[in-house]
């Protein structure tokens, strides 16, 4: 009902624009322009000027009816006896990327509407099609050029655009975007989950300069591991998008011409005998070429089959155990979101020296560094939508949701090889509804990707015997079960002979387990919160581990400590998730060794697992 009432009034906010004389807005966003680190942008990126409205003063009048425009319009007084109350040229900034939360004290804790403002100079070129493209936007955002609405976007963690070429102006322009990230019941994540929810325009912003028809789209995959058989397709977008393509491999001599049909869609297919697999001890990258007569795109990718048989992950044919860790998109040092390309290469950096070839983005996706990053160091990836714990499971437009993030996750990140896994949710509880809603999203991120791995976090169940028992039904549906367990902090300690079945022949990531330390508090490893006991958790639940036969990777929770208002004990986690094997000023725990340990001898071929 929310979600309908909240439609209702921006429809009405529109229609009270055109009757004001604004120029009717096209409201809908433009299909999702990928490889944007390689187009011809614009950076918006720097101070943007914001006004807080808690009470939306900019979007509804006194009587709680949209008003013509509002702050979209940017309006100053043009005589004294004019009455507007705002002004974002005398407004205080906020960095873009970056969230409010840490930028200002004040917005510490603040959930509610902020209006961004940026003005900037654009000269027009006739032969230019321009698009503004957010990196996100956390969580509702309403955007707005030269006082015209162009759309609304929910999801704060995916990218989307808008088409400006007609609505951009030569000489000035000034950007105004509505940013809510108050949490709903019915929204992805739900109102209920554990970190910190960042405001704010959390990634890059940018205008993205194309040619009439351009390249929009394209997607080439290893398909055939046996043949050296690479595919793919590419897709056009413009008013002549029946022009000849050519893709090209320098490096492995290889061109080829496609001739897209009327929707601006070519396939292609070719063997190659001599191809470097992608792998991660040599995260080997093309460079690659799509032409057109109007456009040229390149990129860098990775050419790698990921499969299971069985109980086995099979990386180019060859089994696979995933030393992994989590992570969340918080910065290195002092928490805050991380949104810059050196953040994501500490935090990789971390992992790769505890031993990792692979890491669980949790909960949401990841900004696009993130991925690319762990793509050229040769890391493994687990890319998650929002879908945790409690969803409105009953819910349509929930479900819309979680279905556009899912696709804007996949549309911008299916060509890197780093990711082999996309996970449809997180701790979600067994119930019919549950069952289709997420049944469902793994349907759809089949019919965007074929060619990865779908999985799920999903939690145990204990029989009369107190075998630990993988029987989810949603584990029919997934290629990769997850699983998250915490003995010895969420209840007693494991067992030193912990049974495990499993109802599938599937293999498990065991995808959380550990416990929370503060750094630099020591004692017996029978007090909580102190290192030792940490390391004590960590230690048993990597005894248990070792019991598991169908286990084919790990995840412990978490690389660093972050940032949650659920951590409420005063004088120890203050607000922070402390179950990182680093703090949040970068000095690493004890049982950050004992990982580190556990998969050297992994590496070493120490450990059979179930045996």
């Amino acid at each position: 009902m929310k979600n309908f009432l909240i439609g209702a009034l921006f429809i009405l906010f529109l229609l009270s624009s055109e009757s004001a004389g604004a120029q009717s807005p096209d409201t809908s966003l433009a299909p999702l322009i990928t490889n944007i680190p390689n187009r011809n942008t614009i950076s918006l990126d720097g101070p943007w000027h914001y006004v807080v409205d808690p009470f939306e003063t900019g979007y509804f009048d006194y009587r709680y009816q949209p008003t013509a425009r509002g702050f979209f319009q940017n309006r100053q007084a043009t005589n004294p006896s004019e009455l507007v109350e705002y002004n974002f040229e005398t407004s205080p900034t906020l960095r873009v990327p970056g969230d409010w939360n840490t930028q200002n004290d004040k917005l510490f804790y603040y959930e509610g509407t902020i209006w961004y403002e940026k003005s900037f100079i654009y000269h027009k070129k006739s032969d230019k099609r321009v698009f503004l493209y957010f990196g996100a936007v956390n969580y509702d955002a309403v955007v707005g050029l030269n006082g015209i609405i162009l759309g609304q976007h929910l999801g704060g963690f995916t990218p989307f655009n808008f088409e400006v070429t007609d609505k951009l102006k030569d000489g000035k322009n000034f950007i105004v975007v509505k940013v809510n990230n108050q949490r709903h019941i019915e929204g992805v994540p739900t109102n209920n989950f554990d970190w910190w929810n960042y405001g704010g325009i959390t990634r890059s912003v940018c205008l993205v300069e194309l040619p009439p028809t351009f390249i929009q789209d394209y997607f080439i995959q290893l398909e055939d591991l046996q043949k050296g058989k690479i595919s793919g397709w590419v897709q056009l977008n413009g008013t002549h998008k029946d022009q000849k393509t050519t893709l090209r491999i320098g490096e492995l001599s290889r061109t080829i011409a496609m001739e897209p049909d009327d929707k601006g869609l070519a396939h292609f297919s070719f063997e190659e005998k001599k191809l470097q697999l992608w792998q991660p001890d040599n995260p080997k990258l093309y460079n690659i070429s799509f032409t057109t007569a109007e456009d040229n795109l390149s990129d860098e990718v990775g050419f790698r089959k990921i499969a299971v048989k069985g109980k086995d992950i099979l990386l180019n044919g060859k089994p696979l155990f995933l030393r992994g860790i989590c992570i969340h998109e918080e910065a290195a040092y002092g928490g805050g979101r991380a949104h810059a390309r050196d953040q994501d290469h500490i935090l990789l950096n971390w992992a790769k020296e505890l031993g990792c070839n692979f890491v669980r983005l949790a909960h949401y996706p990841h900004n696009e560094d993130m991925i690319r990053e762990a793509e050229k160091m040769g890391i493994l990836v687990w890319s998650e939508i929002p879908v945790y714990w409690t969803i409105q499971w009953d819910n349509a437009s929930t479900y819309r949701n979680a279905e556009n993030q899912l696709t804007e996750e996949i549309t911008r990140d299916r060509n890197r090889a780093s990711i082999i896994l996309w996970s449809v949710g997180n701790e979600t509880p067994r119930n019919s509804s549950r069952l289709e809603f997420m049944s469902s999203l793994v349907r759809k991120a089949r019919s965007l990707d074929s060619s990865r791995l779908i999985t799920a976090a999903l939690q145990i169940s204990t029989d009369e015997d107190h075998v630990s028992i993988l029987d989810d039904p949603l584990g029919a549906y997934l290629d990769v079960l997850g699983c998250n367990v915490y003995p010895g902090w969420y209840g007693p300690p494991p067992a030193p002979d912990q049974k495990f079945k499993t109802a599938f022949d599937k293999p498990l990531i065991m995808s959380e387990f550990g416990g929370g330390a503060m750094q630099g508090l020591h004692g017996l490893e029978t007090e909580r919160w102190t290192e030792e006991f940490q390391n004590k958790v960590i230690s048993d639940d990597i005894a248990m581990l070792k019991n598991i036969s169908f286990l084919r990777g790990t995840t412990p929770w978490i690389l660093k400590d972050f940032r949650s208002p659920k951590r409420l004990l005063p004088g120890v986690q203050d607000g922070w998730n402390l179950k990182g094997l680093i703090s949040d000023q970068g000095i690493k725990k004890q049982a950050f060794f004992t990982m580190q340990s556990f998969y050297k001898a992994i590496q070493d071929g120490k450990i059979i697992f179930g045996q």
